[in-house]
Protein backbone atom coordinates (compact mmCIF):
# COMPACT_ATOMS: atom_id res chain seq x y z
CA UNK A 1 0.00 0.00 0.00
CA UNK A 2 1.45 3.43 -0.89
CA UNK A 3 0.94 6.46 1.44
CA UNK A 4 0.71 10.26 -0.82
CA UNK A 5 1.66 13.19 0.51
CA UNK A 6 -1.12 16.13 0.11
CA UNK A 7 1.04 19.40 0.46
CA UNK A 8 -0.67 22.47 -0.77
CA UNK A 9 1.34 25.33 -1.11
CA UNK A 10 -0.27 27.17 1.08
CA UNK A 11 1.43 24.95 3.81
CA UNK A 12 4.95 24.66 2.04
CA UNK A 13 4.34 29.09 2.68
CA UNK A 14 3.70 28.47 6.06
CA UNK A 15 6.29 26.34 7.16
CA UNK A 16 8.60 28.69 9.16
CA UNK A 17 12.01 29.14 7.38
CA UNK A 18 15.14 28.76 9.46
CA UNK A 19 17.12 31.85 9.29
CA UNK A 20 20.21 31.92 7.95
CA UNK A 21 23.29 33.96 9.01
CA UNK A 22 24.51 35.36 5.89
CA UNK A 23 28.53 36.47 8.37
CA UNK A 24 29.09 32.28 8.92
CA UNK A 25 26.85 30.64 6.00
CA UNK A 26 29.11 30.65 2.34
CA UNK A 27 26.78 31.80 -0.34
CA UNK A 28 25.82 29.46 -3.30
CA UNK A 29 26.74 30.04 -7.05
CA UNK A 30 23.28 31.04 -8.48
CA UNK A 31 23.47 30.49 -12.17
CA UNK A 32 20.08 33.25 -13.50
CA UNK A 33 19.25 33.18 -16.74
CA UNK A 34 17.82 35.70 -18.07
CA UNK A 35 15.52 37.27 -21.23
CA UNK A 36 14.29 40.21 -22.64
CA UNK A 37 11.41 38.88 -24.54
CA UNK A 38 8.80 38.63 -21.61
CA UNK A 39 8.35 34.89 -21.95
CA UNK A 40 10.91 31.81 -20.26
CA UNK A 41 13.85 30.46 -22.49
CA UNK A 42 12.51 27.00 -23.70
CA UNK A 43 13.76 23.95 -21.37
CA UNK A 44 15.10 22.32 -24.08
CA UNK A 45 17.68 25.38 -24.18
CA UNK A 46 18.56 23.89 -21.00
CA UNK A 47 19.16 20.11 -22.68
CA UNK A 48 22.85 18.10 -23.24
CA UNK A 49 24.96 20.04 -21.20
CA UNK A 50 23.74 23.67 -22.88
CA UNK A 51 22.59 26.80 -21.23
CA UNK A 52 21.58 30.21 -22.91
CA UNK A 53 23.86 31.96 -23.42
CA UNK A 54 22.38 35.15 -21.05
CA UNK A 55 23.86 34.04 -18.32
CA UNK A 56 24.37 35.97 -14.89
CA UNK A 57 26.37 34.49 -12.09
CA UNK A 58 25.36 35.91 -8.48
CA UNK A 59 26.64 34.52 -4.95
CA UNK A 60 23.90 34.53 -2.38
CA UNK A 61 21.96 32.50 -0.10
CA UNK A 62 18.84 30.80 0.08
CA UNK A 63 16.88 33.05 2.21
CA UNK A 64 16.97 35.38 -0.95
CA UNK A 65 13.86 37.28 -1.74
CA UNK A 66 12.79 37.58 -5.75
CA UNK A 67 12.72 41.81 -4.67
CA UNK A 68 16.42 41.18 -3.70
CA UNK A 69 17.52 39.13 -6.74
CA UNK A 70 15.32 41.82 -9.11
CA UNK A 71 18.12 44.60 -7.64
CA UNK A 72 20.76 42.65 -8.25
CA UNK A 73 19.41 42.20 -12.24
CA UNK A 74 18.61 45.76 -12.43
CA UNK A 75 22.19 46.52 -11.50
CA UNK A 76 23.53 44.63 -14.59
CA UNK A 77 20.51 45.76 -17.16
CA UNK A 78 20.04 49.05 -16.78
CA UNK A 79 16.99 48.89 -19.22
CA UNK A 80 15.27 47.27 -16.67
CA UNK A 81 15.21 50.03 -13.95
CA UNK A 82 12.45 51.86 -15.54
CA UNK A 83 9.75 51.62 -13.12
CA UNK A 84 6.70 49.39 -14.54
CA UNK A 85 9.45 46.51 -15.92
CA UNK A 86 8.02 43.28 -15.14
CA UNK A 87 10.56 40.01 -13.54
CA UNK A 88 8.67 36.63 -14.28
CA UNK A 89 11.02 33.87 -12.46
CA UNK A 90 11.32 30.49 -12.81
CA UNK A 91 13.42 27.46 -11.36
CA UNK A 92 14.83 25.31 -14.20
CA UNK A 93 15.75 22.01 -12.47
CA UNK A 94 16.66 18.55 -14.22
CA UNK A 95 13.70 16.58 -13.76
CA UNK A 96 14.48 12.89 -12.05
CA UNK A 97 13.09 10.74 -14.24
CA UNK A 98 14.99 11.98 -17.37
CA UNK A 99 17.35 13.64 -19.33
CA UNK A 100 15.02 16.86 -19.54
CA UNK A 101 14.91 19.47 -17.55
CA UNK A 102 11.69 21.25 -15.92
CA UNK A 103 10.74 25.11 -15.51
CA UNK A 104 8.47 25.31 -12.13
CA UNK A 105 7.04 29.28 -12.54
CA UNK A 106 7.36 30.84 -8.69
CA UNK A 107 6.40 34.70 -8.82
CA UNK A 108 7.07 37.70 -10.22
CA UNK A 109 8.18 41.46 -9.51
CA UNK A 110 7.22 44.46 -10.59
CA UNK A 111 9.93 47.81 -10.72
CA UNK A 112 8.62 50.46 -8.80
CA UNK A 113 5.96 48.36 -7.37
CA UNK A 114 5.15 46.01 -4.12
CA UNK A 115 3.24 43.02 -4.86
CA UNK A 116 2.92 39.67 -3.03
CA UNK A 117 5.51 37.63 -4.51
CA UNK A 118 8.81 40.72 -3.50
CA UNK A 119 9.26 38.68 -0.53
CA UNK A 120 9.50 35.24 -1.58
CA UNK A 121 12.38 33.07 -0.87
CA UNK A 122 14.26 31.03 -2.98
CA UNK A 123 14.06 28.41 -0.54
CA UNK A 124 10.46 28.77 0.25
CA UNK A 125 10.03 27.92 -3.14
CA UNK A 126 12.14 24.60 -2.96
CA UNK A 127 15.44 25.43 -4.99
CA UNK A 128 17.62 22.83 -4.52
CA UNK A 129 21.64 24.01 -4.97
CA UNK A 130 22.48 23.29 -8.60
CA UNK A 131 19.22 24.72 -9.56
CA UNK A 132 18.47 27.43 -12.44
CA UNK A 133 17.01 30.28 -12.32
CA UNK A 134 15.15 32.09 -15.45
CA UNK A 135 14.17 35.13 -15.38
CA UNK A 136 11.88 36.61 -17.64
CA UNK A 137 11.75 40.29 -18.27
CA UNK A 138 8.99 42.46 -19.76
CA UNK A 139 9.61 46.15 -20.35
CA UNK A 140 6.77 48.67 -18.97
CA UNK A 141 5.31 49.08 -22.45
CA UNK A 142 4.80 45.46 -23.16
CA UNK A 143 2.17 43.81 -21.40
CA UNK A 144 3.65 39.94 -19.79
CA UNK A 145 2.75 37.39 -21.68
CA UNK A 146 -0.37 35.09 -19.85
CA UNK A 147 0.92 32.61 -17.97
CA UNK A 148 -0.49 29.45 -17.84
CA UNK A 149 -2.29 30.47 -14.14
CA UNK A 150 -3.58 33.44 -15.70
CA UNK A 151 -5.92 32.41 -18.25
CA UNK A 152 -8.55 35.01 -19.07
CA UNK A 153 -11.41 32.46 -19.09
Amino acid sequence: MALESRITQEEIKKEPEKPIDREKTCPLLLRVFTTNSGRHHRVDEFARGNVPSSELQIYTWMDATLKELTSLVKEVYPEARKKGTHFSFAIVYPDPRGKMYKLKDIGSTVSGRKGADDSMTLQSQRFQIGDYLDIAITPPNRAPPLSARMRPF
